[in-house]
């Protein structure tokens, strides 16, 4: 019996809805989807063609009358119409066999969204057929999802650097302590590749060659053996295709801004927390989550730079949606780390 009623509402969901990648864990089921946050649209017939990965592979391949729209912008919904469309596509794929599906959502923001933003998540969770939507902090989940013993009187910290933010926080007892949320992740370092090679080379890079050059050679920190690449643009000044070899220590000073400015954000949430939780934190250590989290060095980086040990999640890339997913399955525990939308 039970079991019909939930084929017939839908089971309840925990949404990572990321800037770069949206993940969808489904209770009993664990993590479903992983798939671009990104919408093909025909603008002259106003429909949707094609969502996720299928439209990734259009982003810089379309005709003028198609174009691939990506709805989130640092952390923040920049499309509503689209983000409703997109969610309600992820939900129903989620729930192939129901029409109607109406489940529960648990849906992560970054903690330093304004009160606006966050009622545009929740408008657009809701008129995307959630019957209910809670929110929950990015760094809470992505702890929750690292297992740190969040509920304990000890320091725990998490560093998650997504697509389109990065969140710094000192959790304790069940909260954030302090914590820095920047609009700067790895949206910004594929574009501080693009214009380094425009200033330096006179190179024109689409974005998804950017994110290439960006995971295979990209570094936070000097490697043991420096890497090259073959890479593949349009010369600015002859307008022709273009071939150059890169080398992991150029993009390194391409991404040199964006890595001290996450950098500092650390130093300064240190620099904010209770002596007492600082020496837990020496202790326990630093936690590296979200896809920046995968650069080549970057925890070797924050390390030296704060003198803390510093090591990666053991999912990095699905920490948060793990994080959702646990406060699905345990709705009744974890319900405390949510904020309902009627509140």
């Amino acid at each position: 019996m039970f079991d019909f009623f939930l084929n017939v509402i839908g089971r309840d969901m925990g949404i990572d809805l990321g800037t770069a990648n949206t993940l969808v864990t489904v209770k009993g089921r664990g993590i479903i989807l992983d798939e671009p946050s990104i919408v093909a649209i025909d603008k002259e017939k106003n429909r949707i063609l094609a969502v996720g990965k299928e439209a990734k592979r259009m982003v810089g391949r379309t005709p003028g009358n198609i174009v691939a729209i990506r709805p989130l912008k640092d952390g923040v919904i920049a499309d509503f119409d689209t983000t409703e469309k997109m969610l309600r596509y992820f939900i129903q794929k989620a729930h192939r066999n129901i029409a109607f599906a109406r489940p529960r959502i648990v849906i992560c923001v970054p903690s330093g969204i304004t009160a606006v933003e966050k009622k545009a998540v929740v408008e657009a969770t809701e008129q995307a057929g959630a019957r209910a939507a809670y929110i929950i902090e990015e760094p809470l989940a992505a702890a929750i999802g690292a297992n740190l013993p969040i509920d304990e009187p000890t320091g725990s910290m998490i560093i998650d650097v997504g697509g389109g933010t990065s969140e710094v926080a000192v959790l304790s007892l069940g909260g954030i302590v302090v914590s820095r949320s920047l609009r700067i992740g790895g949206d910004e370092m594929d574009e501080a590749i693009i214009y380094f090679l425009k200033k330096e080379n006179n190179l024109l890079l689409g974005e998804r060659t950017a994110e290439k050059i960006k995971m295979e050679i990209g570094s936070a920190f000097p490697l043991e053996n420096e890497e090259k690449m073959e890479v593949n643009g349009r010369d600015l000044v002859t307008g022709l295709p273009k071939t150059i070899i890169l080398t992991s220590q150029q993009i390194r000073s391409a991404l040199e801004k964006s890595l001290v400015d996450i950098i500092n954000s650390v130093i300064e949430v240190l620099d904010n927390t209770p002596p007492e939780l600082s020496s837990d934190i020496m202790k326990r250590g630093i936690v590296l989550t979200g896809g920046g989290a995968l650069l080549k060095g970057f925890a070797e980086r924050i390390s030296r730079e704060t003198h803390c040990p510093v090591y990666m999640a053991e999912n990095p890339l699905a920490c948060v949606a793990i994080g959702a997913g646990k406060c699905v399955e345990d709705f009744t525990t974890l319900k405390k780390y949510l904020r309902y939308s009627k509140q």
